[in-house]
């Protein structure tokens, strides 16, 4: 089933548009759920900046004309290249029980592989520190990750280099957060 983001973050706003092509505001966004990169026609008039929130839902666009294009990571600007990081970061901190359930519900992929080992900075010994301490008790909260799994590395961190690698990887193999790349679905 396609999945689809109802609300998307600017990464960057172009008021006319890119060098090459129609003369048209575009903004590069990326979906707050599925951290889609899109780029999207903004309605005359509306002026956006980064981290501003945009509704791309299947109800009315108040500031979104048309969705232009499923854009990879090469297709960002400089600016929104470099600004990715950090409005992931923002997303998974605005999120954070979606994120903590996962270390409260994660999975094994296959005999040898379990979804918490693709998260950089977890092996097997945390693996197995985590999956112990969830059985006393479900997460609550990143910091209460934090002080039940010794010398964990940052979750936030690591759940934010994983969306990276997925959203900069089109040949990941493992999908945790992030969908594929882009194809010929809708957006």
């Amino acid at each position: 089933m396609f999945q689809k983001d109802d609300n998307a973050i600017v990464l960057d706003f172009l008021p006319k548009g890119r060098a090459v092509g129609k003369p048209e505001p575009l903004a590069q966004v990326i979906g707050e759920k599925f951290f889609r990169l899109l780029e999207i026609v903004i309605k005359p008039g509306v002026v956006l900046k980064h981290g501003d929130k945009i509704y791309i839902g299947d109800g009315e666009w108040k500031e979104v004309e048309r969705v232009k294009r499923r854009i990879s990571a090469n297709d960002l600007t400089s600016f929104a290249k470099n600004e990715l990081p950090f409005t992931i970061e923002k997303i998974v901190r605005d999120n954070e029980q979606r994120y903590v359930d996962f270390f409260n519900k994660s999975q094994p992929i296959s005999t040898r592989v379990h979804q918490m080992e693709l998260l950089p900075g977890v092996g097997k010994k945390h693996m197995f520190d985590i999956l112990d301490e969830r059985k006393k008790g479900p997460f609550k909260s990143f910091e209460d990750l934090r002080n039940r799994i010794k010398f964990l590395p940052e979750p936030v961190s690591i759940i934010v280099k994983r969306i990276l690698q997925e959203i900069e990887n089109d040949n990941e193999r493992f999908r945790l957060f992030a969908v594929g790349p882009p194809t010929r679905d809708r957006y």
